[in-house]
C-alpha cells in the first residue's frame, strides 16, 4: 500500500466538512484516494469562499434527524457504501454555567453530542456494508483535551467533549464486532477561526490582549513551542481511517503538542 493510495476507493463522509479541521480533512482523504462527501451548513462553511476540493459538498444540519436520513440516503444512493464517517461538526461557547442560558446549553449538546449520535447512527447501516474479514469501517469523532481538562469559561464546552468521548468508548463497544472501529480525536490549541475567536477582542480566553501576542504566549507554554495547524490533525485522522489503524479502537487520541503532558510550571 502505498502513502498516495492510501485510501484509494474508500468513501468518507466529514461532518463540518467546509471548516478549518473539516476542510483539512476532506483535502487529505482526496489526496489519499478517497471519494469525499463534505456536509455542513454551507459550501463556504466557517471559512471564505467555497472550497473546489473535489469532495461532493452535502447540506447537513447535524441537528437535524430528517435532514441525517437524508444525507446518508443521498449517499446510499450515489455509492452504496459508507467506509468512513468523520464527526467533525462543532461549536464552542466561551461562558461559565451561571453565565450560559438553557438555550445555549441545549444548543451546544445538540450540534457536539447529538449530531455525533445522530450521523452514527444513520450511517452504521452503510458502515456495515463496507466492513469485510480483511477490511474495517472507521467512525472519528472530534473530542477534545478540554474533555480531560478544562480552560476557563467553557464549562458546557467542556461537558459536550466529555460525552463525546464516553460515547467513542460505548459505540467501539457496541459495534466492533461488526468491523466498525471507533476512536475519537482530542486537539489541543489548533490555529483555526474557532480559536482565533475564542481568543479574539475581549473574550474569555484573551483577557483583552492582541491576538498575536496571545497567540505567541500560547506557543509558548506547549513543549514543542507551536500551535497545531488543520494539517497536524487530518494527518492523524487520515491514519485511524485507514487499514493501517486496523487494529485501534476505543481510544480517544490526544494530539496537543505535549501541553497534557507537563505539570503547569509557577510562577513567582
Amino acid at each position: 500500500m502505498t502513502a498516495a493510495a492510501r485510501l484509494a476507493g474508500r468513501i468518507a463522509l466529514v461532518t463540518g466538512g467546509r471548516g478549518g479541521i473539516g476542510r483539512a480533512i476532506c483535502a487529505r482523504f482526496l489526496a489519499e484516494g478517497a471519494t469525499v462527501y463534505a456536509a455542513d451548513l454551507s459550501d463556504a462553511g466557517s471559512l471564505p469562499g467555497a472550497a473546489d476540493d473535489g469532495a461532493r459538498f452535502l447540506r447537513l444540519d447535524v441537528t437535524s434527524e430528517p435532514e441525517a436520513i437524508a444525507a446518508f440516503a443521498r449517499v446510499a444512493d450515489e455509492a452504496g457504501h459508507l467506509d468512513i464517517l468523520v464527526n467533525a461538526a462543532g461549536i464552542e461557547i466561551e461562558q461559565t454555567i451561571e453565565q450560559t442560558s438553557l438555550a445555549d446549553w441545549n444548543r451546544i449538546f445538540a450540534v457536539n453530542v447529538t449530531g455525533t449520535f445522530l450521523a452514527s447512527k444513520h450511517a452504521l447501516p452503510l458502515l456495515r456494508k463496507a466492513a469485510k474479514p480483511d477490511r474495517t469501517a472507521s467512525i472519528i469523532n472530534f473530542g477534545s483535551y478540554d474533555g480531560f481538562i478544562a480552560d476557563p469559561g467553557l464549562a458546557a464546552y467542556c461537558a459536550t467533549k466529555g460525552a463525546v468521548h464516553a460515547l467513542t468508548r460505548a459505540m467501539a463497544c457496541d459495534h466492533g464486532p461488526e468491523g466498525i472501529r471507533v476512536n475519537a480525536i482530542c486537539p489541543g490549541y489548533v490555529d483555526t477561526p474557532m480559536l482565533r475567536s475564542f481568543f479574539g477582542g475581549a473574550g474569555s480566553g484573551a483577557g483583552g490582549g492582541a491576538l498575536d501576542t496571545v497567540l505567541d504566549a500560547v506557543k509558548a507554554v506547549h513543549p514543542t513551542r507551536t500551535c497545531g495547524t488543520p494539517e497536524d490533525i487530518a494527518n492523524l485522522v487520515n491514519w485511524l481511517a485507514s487499514e493501517e489503524a486496523r487494529y485501534a479502537s476505543g481510544q480517544l487520541w490526544v494530539i496537543d503538542g505535549g501541553l497534557t503532558a507537563q505539570v503547569q510550571q509557577m510562577r513567582f
